[in-house]
């Protein structure tokens, strides 16, 4: 409402314009507190990736063609090889080449 001493059934609990443009102005801070969905790393943490992130290794020696397990693959820093997010298609599956204890899963 422009005033709320108009006359009529809605005035007295109408915003006046600059309540209005205050609520506005809350909505916008808070929207862009909550920021993107999107998670993505801040352009201050990509030099710390490959530091804070980890790799597949293996957790002990493996043969090749022996089969990956909970018992012989692990993850551990430095982040720079196979995401952990691969972990359940890795799983189950027999190694192509023999790995050494800590060594990065190809």
């Amino acid at each position: 409402t422009l005033d709320r001493t108009m006359p009529g059934p809605d005035q007295k609990a109408s915003l006046e314009p600059a309540e209005l443009a205050a609520m506005v102005s809350a909505i916008r801070e808070t929207e862009a507190a909550l920021g993107s969905p999107r998670k993505v790393p801040a352009e201050s943490e990509i030099r710390n990736i490959e530091v804070a992130r980890k790799s597949l290794v293996a957790a002990r020696p493996i043969a090749a063609g022996e089969v990956f397990t909970l018992d012989n693959i692990t993850a551990k820093r430095p982040g720079n090889g196979r995401s952990p997010m691969e972990f359940w298609e890795v799983l189950g599956t027999s190694s192509c080449r023999a790995y050494q204890e800590d060594e990065p899963l190809d």
